[in-house]
């Protein structure tokens, strides 16, 4: 019976690892590959922000070719946006593994990256204010003039060449109107499709002057080496193109950029209709701002205790640290976080790569902070806990640091404060925090200002908020001097 029993278990057993193994080979099939596409959406008609059955959706006619690409090569597409000049440093890390942005493939690009065959041609344009139409009717009369143009681009170049011209680079096609508009730059070189989508028709104008570049054509980006991806998206794009599917995806995405209309809204009304932008920002600028301040303030405290200590590899070291962080830019460390450490095989989501600078950073700071608050302790206290009987450890655990701690914590608050707002700069690595909402939205609507201002105000009220906290910490820790 116990026999038979056995062989019964033993059979079942059998018969659910090769149910489960088949299950697992069938999920495996089902499973659908996907494909990133590294992209900057504030292009239109190329790639740009509209909100769609009321969620925000990343359309345009580059992203209707990608999906094309994507269904060609039987995967699922992933969409990642982030600014213009950030796109090759993404494909190059392999954080993206094809890109597709109104890019040029020129010789200088072609050093970093393969291109796609050519899948579309536009021509360059002129934008200017509309009193200035006639002024600058010509490429001449833009001797000397203050140009405007898009940051490592094609139109960059265009405006190099123009005689005595003061070129202004900058990453946002709004971001160049915005400059038109206030009269900080005289005129606008874009691509017609872009400056007619993206102009203010009440106030600027495109003249009858006509760029011209020695590359005007537009290909798709792949990491080089990578001939299967790129044999694939050209077999796509040659359908595409004899199809004359490009200039049917061209016109659609020009309808779609047309529907956009410019609205009079005070900055509250602005808030409240695209609240759900702000709200989702307001998350991930608090999650990457207290988990850089949570490791920041523990590393801070170990490089100050290196500091301090007798050992002179770990005083170096911290030294070395301390200085190394407090001398270079917070973006410089960012990028090369996220954009360097992967040739060393070293990968962070850019989550992950905003809390790690923002931590290291803040840590280099805390930790002077920290070291002033313990060197302002009286020496003799430690003298007479360790005469006491007690450790160097424990002395400073329950005697030193709460009254180190006390004596910085206003400035330990505010170094808190400064890692909130500097959390901010996540969004040049494509986190969608605060700052990258308002972005959004600057693209997405006509509206120059109140994204900013909303913004602003939010991050005002984040602050200031935890400035009153920290004072409440501060008075419930001093109670006892008062006594």
């Amino acid at each position: 019976m116990r026999t038979k029993m056995k062989i019964s278990m033993l059979l079942l057993m059998v018969i659910l690892l090769s149910v489960g193994s088949i299950a697992g080979i069938a999920g495996a099939e089902q499973e659908k590959k996907t494909i990133i596409l590294g992209t900057s959406a504030d292009y239109m008609p190329y790639e740009f922000h509209k909100t769609i059955d009321g969620v925000d959706t990343i359309v345009g006619f580059d992203i209707e070719i990608a999906k094309e690409i994507a269904k060609d090569l039987g995967a699922e597409l992933v969409i990642k946006d982030t600014s213009f000049d950030a796109l090759l440093p993404e494909l190059t890390s392999g954080r993206v593994d094809f890109v597709i942005s109104g890019m040029n493939p020129t010789e200088e690009r072609r050093k970093s990256i393969d291109f796609s065959i050519p899948y579309y041609r536009a021509e360059q344009s002129i934008v200017v204010r509309k009193e200035d139409q006639e002024k600058y009717s010509t490429m001449e009369s833009l001797e000397g003039a203050r140009i405007g143009v898009q940051k490592a681009s094609v139109q960059e170049g265009i405006a190099a060449n123009i005689p005595n011209a003061q070129v202004t680079s900058l990453d946002k096609i709004p971001d160049l109107l915005l400059q038109l508009d206030t009269g900080r730059v005289d005129a606008v070189i874009a691509e017609y499709p872009i400056a007619n989508a993206n102009m203010d028709i009440e106030t600027m104008a495109i003249t009858d002057a006509k760029p011209v570049s020695e590359n005007d054509e537009y290909a798709v980006g792949v990491r080089k080496g990578n001939e299967e991806l790129l044999n694939s998206i050209n077999q796509t794009l040659e359908r595409l193109v004899q199809n004359d599917l490009v200039q049917k995806y061209v016109d659609e995405a020009g309808d779609l950029a047309a529907g956009r209309v410019k609205e009079e809204l005070n900055t509250f009304e602005f808030f409240w209709k695209y609240r759900d932008y702000y709200l989702k920002g307001i998350q991930f600028t608090l999650l990457i701002s207290a988990l850089g301040v949570f490791f920041g303030f523990i590393l801070g405290l170990v490089l100050a205790l290196m500091r301090m200590s007798g050992i002179s590899i770990l005083k170096f070291l911290s030294t070395a640290y301390i200085e190394v962080f407090r001398g270079t830019p917070m973006l410089v460390q960012l990028f090369i976080i996220h954009y360097s450490l992967p040739a060393f095989d070293i990968k962070f989501t850019p989550i992950q790569s905003g809390i790690l600078t923002l931590s290291l950073n803040s840590a280099a700071y805390l930790a002077e902070i920290f070291r002033a608050g313990i060197q302002g302790v009286d020496r003799g206290q430690l003298e007479a806990a360790r005469s006491l009987g007690m450790s160097r450890v424990a002395a400073m655990r329950h005697i030193v640091l709460p009254q180190a701690f006390k004596a910085v914590l206003p400035a330990i608050g505010n170094e808190f404060i400064v890692i909130i707002k500097e959390s901010s700069i996540v969004s040049f690595i494509g986190v969608f925090d605060l700052m990258y909402q308002s972005q959004i939205l600057r693209g997405s609507t006509f509206a120059p200002l109140n994204p900013l201002l909303v913004a602003a105000i939010i991050y005002f009220i984040l602050t200031f908020t935890l400035s009153k906290l920290m004072g409440v910490l501060e008075r419930r820790l001093s109670a006892s001097d008062h006594r």
